[in-house]
Formats: structure tokens, C-alpha cells, sequence
């Protein structure tokens, strides 16, 4: 961040910080040594954030590297002999009965809004949190697993759940858990034709959905799944279901509780499921193809959540989470899970309510984060991105003086962090308002999903105020791999393994990633441990071999993305073999790698970068950002609607030039640097079937979605 600084703010600034270190550094430096003479002193953050993340276990570059703290064994377990997920939500229940468990904000009123385009929004006022206690939650799966025997659902047979993320969804997930029903998860976007072959390929007989997706999604494929028998609806309104297909019962799943409370059924024995058991079958996002599903077992799952929740310091009780990202996505059910397993309580929001300035949030009433005031958020970096983007275009509207001030408070506390420092003065009077879109009390930020761009996590770091642990983990590895340390402000790296699993580095000669290469080890991602799943459901062996066994029989899966490994241990992601394309003059480009380094340029809010093995350059789709394209538009005097700007040549080749001087910048090197671009006026968003419910592009759809203009682009060939 740069500006033209206006000198006697310069002077006065540094000399407020002059005072202010002069002041406090006495009695940090008196405290820290009563620390070391007490034996007590674990480091200042700096001091940590140098020290070994994980060693290679054999001394050797390409690994395995374990976690310092787990050289000799792996984590699977948070509580010896809750080894079930039933177990963990039981132990929990017991050892925090009372405790605010799961929470959603009563609707006061909806009323439509109409835009000056003539599009109309619903706009909701929310109230405040309602809240089931640990015990009353736990009461709430036991009858509704209950019920769902009594209605024919018997153990180790599956059942779906096609639902949003709410409160019901969990409750649904403990009922099947406690009863050994292995749950299929399918995301709330899923067209018609994936979700019709995710219901058919498990062969459910019941699923547990939501009144809108029912109406406005399932209904309709109802023919296609001739085996399902029961809906069970989270609703309590309505309460009669007329119109649906013979054979279909659709109950709510109020009903079905207190089918579960009747006393020949509450009597009936209750199977428990055994650690290797099934717990979930979760279809991935479809982002490299058709959704496949990934076998989760019990263990699997309590192994991931331990990994991760020893890189939350202090968890526990007093800790609140907002839940707001798809719970069929293994991010979000793990994070939730971790929660559960501490006691911590759990708001639930959506992405149009989180904040005020949310889309359905009415104007002048309070969004999730307002309310909540969360301590504890899992994001993906296109939210982040997000408000990045927004937060700095407010800082351009500012007056010299705010953001001359802001500027250099930015880049005083981006120095201090370095060093290990906090800076709290900067933090009540610079970046509280900043801080409070979060709800001003966050403390850990969790990213993950996508690689997170520096530049987005230092702005995260300092304006938020509080860490960002960037992990790395896939749906076949319960989302565990790797979380980078609390007070590691290091960017562009995801941290040292987690203690339930190691990596090691395969060489792959085909794009010159060898493990004997300097600086740093490269190859191949390869995750083992406990918490490596079973593989793919009802796949055909060739597609297992991502999946193997090694001689001590540990589990291992090859992710398919190219990492580093760094002195200290931690790991830096650096390419994806299927983003890696060849053009015709023999350059490798990674189209995952450009489209990092160009989404911060402001005017993208999204792009896909595409090549074509035959062609001697890259091509690319933009969604260009609407103020930053509106006002380039206004500065060379291009007139027209917004289709029509996205539709124009003359912006085509503006935008060109900005994001070529960007990637140049960046130290792209000339091949890399898209050649032609097509501006989308239409977002990206899960419902369009062009990104999946993490955001992640579909590069399938998206080439289909833009063939004329690939066509177009690569002179008609």
C-alpha cells in the first residue's frame, strides 16, 4: 500500500509509536523475564514462529514429515475410548449439559425490495438467537434417529440428507450416527441429474431435506429415484404434504420425533456403530468431473477433528463458532465437529445474512456477525477476497487525512506482527470498525478450501486483528493435512502437518518436481494416516488407485497437488498436475498459479484461466469487479449499460492491459499472461453450476459454458 503522505502526519504518527514503545517496553520486558525465571516461558510469537514444524521421520527430503509433537505416534483420538462420533456427541452432552449447543435467529418479518434495476430482493429483519442446550440437542437426535427406525431405516443401510446449513442438518447427522446410519451428504446446489445419481448410486430409501430445496429441486427428479420411500422435512410447516408420487410418504420432522418418543420404539435397542463403521458418504463438489463419494468412517472423522483442534489454542467452552459455509462440505462439518467435541457454542447464518450489509439483510437491522459476535469462523478465500476488495475500495473513498492514517497504521502493525508484537492501540482506534463486520470479538480465523492469496491474508491479519490459520486437506482426507501455526504470519504456505497424519513428496519427472531439488524438496502431496478414508463408493478399481496401503498398513491418498517442504517444516502448495498444461511450444503453464496472482488485481472478482495443448498462448474468462470496470469505463469515456461495457472491445482490451501490467508485476513470465480475455456481466455463483458451493472454478462447465468464445478467442480453430 502506498500513498503520497503528508509529512507532518508522518512525523506525528512516529512519534506517537516512539512514546508508545518507550512506555510499554518496560513492562513487557519485566514480565517476560519473571516468565523465563519462572519456567514458564514458552517464546515471544516471532520466536515461535521460527521454531520446527515437523521433521522428516527418516531424514530423508522427501519425507514422511510428521508433526514435531508426533514423531512417534499419530494422533486418532480426542478422549481415550471415544472412538465413535455417537461417543464424542455423548461425552460432550454429558460434560456440557447446559451449555448453549445450537443456535438460529427467529425471522421477525420479510418483506420485498424492489432494486432501481427492477430486480426485486427478499429482505428479512432477524432477532436474536434461540438456543437448544447441549442436553436438548442431544435429546433431539436420540428421538429423531429413534423415529427414523421406526419408519424402516435400519443400520449400515444409507440415508441422504439434501438440506441447507442449519441446526436441523447436525441434528440429523448426531441421529445417524448415533443409530449407524451412514449418511450421504449431497450440496444444496446440486442440479437435478448429480443429485439424482448420488440417490441412486446409494440406494437410499429415506432423505431428510428442507421445504424450499423439496419444492423447488427434488420434487421434480422424484420419478428418476425409484427406490426412495420417505422425505422427511425440517420444517415444521407444513404439516400435510398432498401431490407427491404413490409410494412416497413425506413427513416433518417434528412428526418423526415423536414417533421416535413412543414408548415401543424410544424401548427398541439401539445398534452402536464400531469405530471402521461408515459413518458418512460425502460427495465431492464436482469440481475436476462427476461428484464422487467418499466413504468416511467413524475414525477417520475423529482423527481430522483431533488434528485440527490442536492448532486451535485454548478451545473450549467459552468459545463461539458461526456456522455459514455448506455442511456438506468437509470443512464445514469438521469445524462444526471440533465445536461439538469442546463444548463451544454454534450460531447458525448463510452467506446473505452474515454481515449488515448482506443481501437479504434489511437496511438498518443487523446481520449474524453483528449479533453473534462470533470468536471462532471458517471462511474460503473467495469470501475473504471479498472483503478485502470492499474494505480497500472504502480506504480509496476516504480523505487524505483517513487514509494517510490508515496507511501507515496498516503498514506499522504489518512490521510489528513480523516481529512478533501486538499493537493495540492501532486496534481500538484504526481497525475496530474494520474488526466489528466480524463482530469485533474473532480470535481465530480459519481458511481453507482454495489457496489464500498474501496479499488477502496479510489484510485479514492486520485489520481483523486476530490470526489466520490457512489449512490444506481434501474431502479423502477428512480436510485434514496441514493448518498453519496461530502466530505464523508467514503467507503463501499452509503449515506443517497435523498430528493425526504425515506427507511425504513423490517425484514427478513429467513436470520436473523432484525431491532432491534446491532450495526445497518438491513432488507430489501424499497424505497417510488414520485419517485417510476408504476410498470411493461404488468405484470402479481404477479409480481407487489415488487410494493405497503401505507395508505397515497405513492408508495413504495422492492428492494430485504439487508441494514444497521448507527448513522448518512447513509446507507451501506450488502447482496441481491437472492445472498443468503444455502449449504448443513445449512451456508448462500453471492455471491455478496465474488465476492466484491475478484475482488481486481490484478489477477481477473472478477468472478462470484456460489453454489449449494446440495453441502458443492462454486465453481467459473474467468476471470483472462492476464499480472498478464501471469507473475504468467513466475514465476513457465508454458509454453503456453493464452487459454492454462486458460485451465492449475497447474494455476487453483495457482490462487486458491492466491485468497484463499486474502479471508482469507479479513475475509472470510472458507465456503465462492470458493473450485474449472475455468479460462475464454474470457472477459466478454455485447456482450458475459454473464454481462449486467452495467456489472453486468447474473448469469442465466453465469451458462448455464459453466455447463460441474460446473458439472466438483462438481465431476460430
Amino acid at each position: 500500500m502506498s500513498s503520497d503522505l503528508n509529512p507532518m502526519l508522518l512525523l506525528l504518527f512516529h512519534l506517537m509509536v516512539w512514546i508508545y514503545t518507550f512506555i510499554t517496553f518496560l513492562p513487557s520486558y519485566l514480565l517476560s523475564w519473571v516468565s523465563r525465571s519462572d519456567g514458564i516461558f514458552y517464546g515471544t510469537e516471532e520466536e515461535r514462529a521460527k521454531r520446527a514444524k515437523a521433521r522428516s521421520v527418516l531424514g530423508r527430503p522427501e519425507g514422511p514429515y510428521r508433526a514435531v509433537s508426533a514423531i512417534k505416534r499419530l494422533a486418532t483420538m480426542l478422549q481415550p475410548g471415544v472412538d465413535t462420533l455417537d461417543k464424542m456427541f455423548e461425552y460432550a452432552a454429558m460434560k456440557f449439559p447446559h451449555r448453549d449447543c445450537l443456535g438460529t435467529r427467529e425471522v421477525i418479518s420479510e418483506e420485498d425490495e424492489r432494486q432501481s434495476n427492477g430486480k426485486v430482493f427478499k429482505k428479512v429483519v432477524l432477532g436474536d438467537y434461540r438456543w437448544l442446550s447441549y442436553e436438548e440437542t442431544y435429546t433431539a437426535a436420540s428421538q429423531l434417529g429413534s423415529g427414523l427406525a421406526s419408519l424402516g431405516q435400519r443400520p449400515k443401510t444409507n440415508i441422504a440428507i439434501f438440506c441447507e446449513t442449519r441446526a436441523e442438518w447436525l441434528i440429523a447427522a448426531h441421529a445417524c450416527f448415533m443409530y449407524n446410519f451412514p449418511l450421504v451428504t449431497l450440496y444444496s446446489t446440486l442440479g437435478g441429474p448429480a443429485i439424482a445419481h448420488g440417490l441412486n448410486e446409494t440406494q437410499v430409501t429415506h432423505i431428510i431435506t428442507s421445504r424450499e430445496l423439496l419444492e423447488t429441486r427434488l420434487k421434480a427428479i422424484l420419478i428418476e429415484v425409484p427406490r426412495l420411500q420417505y422425505i422427511i422435512v425440517v420444517d415444521n410447516t407444513p404439516t400435510s404434504w398432498p401431490g407427491y408420487p404413490r409410494g412416497i410418504s413425506v413427513h416433518n420432522m417434528a412428526a418423526v420425533q415423536k414417533l421416535g418418543i413412543r414408548p415401543e420404539n424410544a424401548a427398541r435397542e439401539r445398534k452402536q456403530p464400531l469405530p471402521s463403521d461408515i459413518a458418512v458418504i460425502m460427495y465431492t463438489s464436482g469440481s475436476t468431473g462427476v461428484p464422487k463419494g467418499v466413504m468416511i468412517s467413524h475414525s477417520n472423522i475423529l482423527a481430522g477433528i483431533t488434528g485440527m483442534a490442536e492448532r486451535i489454542p485454548n478451545l473450549c467452552e467459552e468459545d463461539i463458532y458461526i456456522a455459514y459455509l455448506p455442511l456438506a462440505h468437509v470443512l464445514e462439518l469438521s469445524a462444526e465437529l471440533v465445536c461439538i467435541s469442546h463444548g463451544c457454542s454454534i450460531g447458525y447464518s448463510s452467506p446473505q445474512t452474515l454481515a449488515d450489509q448482506s443481501t437479504k439483510i434489511k437496511r438498518g437491522s443487523k446481520g449474524d456477525t453483528s449479533v453473534l459476535q462470533p470468536t471462532l469462523m471458517a471462511a474460503v478465500p473467495e469470501i475473504m477476497d471479498r472483503i478485502y476488495k470492499n474494505v480497500m475500495t472504502k480506504v480509496e473513498e476516504m480523505n487524505s487525512v483517513q487514509r494517510t492514517l490508515f496507511i501507515l497504521a496498516y503498514n506499522y502493525k504489518l512490521e510489528q506482527l513480523a516481529k512478533g508484537y501486538s499493537t493495540p492501540l492501532c486496534d481500538r482506534f484504526v481497525f475496530r470498525k474494520v474488526r466489528s463486520l466480524l463482530g469485533g470479538q474473532t480470535r481465530v480465523l480459519l481458511s481453507g478450501g482454495a489457496p489464500l492469496s498474501a496479499a488477502t491474508q496479510r489484510f485479514m491479519n492486520v485489520c481483523f486483528c486476530c490470526p489466520v490459520g490457512q489449512g490444506y486437506g481434501l474431502t479423502e482426507t477428512c480436510g485434514a493435512g496441514t493448518i498453519s501455526e496461530l502466530w505464523d504470519y508467514s503467507t503463501g504456505r499452509v503449515g506443517g502437518p497435523l498430528v493425526c497424519c504425515e506427507i511425504k513428496l513423490k517425484d514427478w519427472m513429467e513436470g520436473g518436481y523432484r525431491s532432491i531439488d534446491r532450495p526445497h524438496p518438491r513432488g507430489e502431496i501424499l497424505i497417510g494416516g488414520p485419517n485417510v478414508t476408504m476410498g470411493y463408493y461404488k468405484n470402479d478399481p481404477k479409480k481407487q488407485e489415488d487410494f493405497f496401503v503401505d507395508e505397515n498398513n497405513q492408508r495413504w491418498f495422492c492428492t494430485g497437488d504439487i508441494g514444497e517442504f521448507h527448513e522448518d517444516g512447513c509446507l507451501k502448495i506450488i502447482d496441481r498436475k491437472k492445472d498443468l498444461v503444455k502449449l504448443q511450444a513445449g512451456e508448462y503453464v500453471s492455471l491455478g498459479k496465474v488465476e492466484a496472482v491475478l484475482k488481486n488485481c481490484s478489477l477481477i472478482d473472478n477468472i478462470c484461466v484456460y489453454a489449449n495443448s494446440d495453441e502458443i498462448y492462454v486465453i481467459g474468462f473474467v468476471v470483472p469487479n462492476q464499480k472498478h470496470l464501471l469507473a475504468l469505463a467513466e475514465r476513457y469515456g465508454v458509454r453503456g449499460s453493464w452487459e454492454e461495457l462486458c460485451n465492449s472491445k475497447t474494455m476487453e482490451e483495457l482490462v487486458l492491459k491492466m491485468l497484463t501490467e499486474a502479471a508482469l508485476a507479479a513475475q509472470l513470465e510472458r507465456f503465462e499472461i492470458p493473450r485474449k480475455i472475455r468479460l462475464s456481466p454474470e457472477p459466478w455463483t454455485p447456482e450458475t453450476g459454473l464454481v462449486t458451493d467452495a467456489f472453486k472454478l468447474k473448469r469442465k462447465e466453465l469451458k462448455t459454458h464459453y466455447q463460441d468464445d474460446i473458439e472466438r478467442m483462438y481465431g476460430g480453430k
